[in-house]
């Protein structure tokens, strides 16, 4: 049998998920908010989140489809259905162990892709609180191996002042990435480019912290809807998953044009769950229309075309590309991470339903004939620089 990539260099993973245990909230947030704070409920004999008394939208057997022998929206239906490793830390670096992983960067589920579940507790007081919670339910949870485990702060979007004490807090703590809404205007907030956010970029790059834009950053609701439009739930969720890359593709447009690359030279921004593919076509049409369109007369203080400030602070991360993945490769070999997404639908985690490969086996397939220096940016040396792991 040939060596694996894995034997050869520590595999990190970039981007999976924790689902969290029903007293995440109950048991960390003051009894007085009552049953305003997250919890878990049976609805028809499924279980829900419910935030601020309201269905969430979405419960934990949803986004654990690990080993799951079915496809969306054929789901788990309790917390007890999903396997043990998707919340215990313990069962998750046993895993871990087996997939030949030697670490992975944890971001929730609950909470939403951008923190954007907590605005419908509709109390700042308790919406904060509940971020903090999260937080620190987080870092016990990554307690178990802190070295291999390494968690990402969810974060209070809705209010710059909390979230710049929340970057300091969390920093302190030993969280090692920022979580931001990559759709802040889907909820009434100014566009990433705006200088309204910039005493939070400030914070993170201070800190050392990278910032992640997780892909569905926006509205469940809104999500659950593209899923039920006519063409069928199976299609459309295909769709849906298929295309949303692009929302990364304009907000890594937006911190560029816009400056925020330009204004804040150490900060880092991780697209996280958006594939790879779309980096190269998307980045020779940033540079043309940049030239074209005169960028540099208007701003003659970018010093740098789009695909320059790409290089030198903006990554990827794939899970599932070959051929695409390759021409990223050739051009930012020194931008582009790993990740499974487990344990969700879409993840590297093989059921009887699914076309995926375990890991190893994906990894040793996709990188065939990769230089073994580039192989080794991609599992081991650009993320562990990214988070500063150790």
């Amino acid at each position: 049998m040939s060596e694996s990539l894995f034997d050869r260099h520590r595999a990190i993973d970039t981007d999976t998920h924790v689902t969290e245990p029903p007293d995440t909230w109950t048991s960390r947030v003051a009894s007085k908010w009552g049953d305003a704070i997250p919890h878990l409920e049976r609805d028809d004999g499924r279980d829900v989140w419910v935030m601020g008394g309201k269905n969430a939208g979405m419960g934990p057997g949803f986004v654990t489809a690990a080993g799951f022998d079915g496809t969306f929206p054929e789901s788990r239906k309790t917390f007890d259905e999903c396997p043990a490793a998707s919340w215990d830390p313990k069962e998750r670096l046993a895993l871990m162990d087996a997939d030949g992983v030697y670490a992975q960067i944890i971001y929730p589920n609950a909470g939403g892709f951008g923190s954007g579940a907590f605005l419908s507790l509709g109390e700042p007081e308790l919406m904060l609180v509940c971020v903090q919670a999260y937080n620190d339910f987080l870092l016990e949870w990554c307690s178990a191996d802190p070295k291999r485990l390494i968690p990402v702060m969810a974060s209070p979007f809705w209010d710059s002042d909390a979230w710049v004490g929340e970057i300091e807090r969390c920093a302190a703590l030993g969280h090692k990435a920022v979580l931001a809404c990559n759709q802040p205007k889907a909820w009434g907030y100014p566009a990433l480019f705006d200088p309204h956010w910039d005493r939070v970029y400030a914070a993170a790059q201070d800190h050392g912290l990278s910032i992640s834009f997780h892909i569905g950053g926006g509205s469940f609701e809104e999500m659950a809807g593209e899923f039920n439009a006519s063409g069928g739930v199976k299609a459309n969720f295909a769709r849906v998953s298929s295309t949303i890359f692009a929302d990364n593709a304009k907000q890594i447009a937006d911190v560029i044009f816009g400056g925020v690359c330009h204004r804040f030279p150490k900060l880092d921004f991780v697209s996280v769950e958006s594939g790879v593919g779309w980096i190269g076509s998307s980045l020779e049409a940033m540079d043309w229309q940049w030239r074209n369109g005169g960028v540099s007369k208007e701003h003659p203080e970018f010093d740098l075309l789009p695909s320059e400030y790409f290089e030198r602070q903006i990554y990827g991360c794939f899970w599932f590309e070959e051929q695409a993945l390759r021409a990223a490769l050739e051009r930012f070999p020194n931008n582009i991470m790993w990740e499974t997404d487990y344990p969700h639908p879409t993840s590297m985690s093989p059921g009887p339903a699914t076309p995926a490969l375990p890991p190893r086996d994906y990894i040793d397939r996709a990188l065939a004939g990769v230089p073994d220096d580039v192989a080794h940016k991609v599992l081991e040396g650009t993320p562990s620089r990214i988070y500063n792991l150790d």
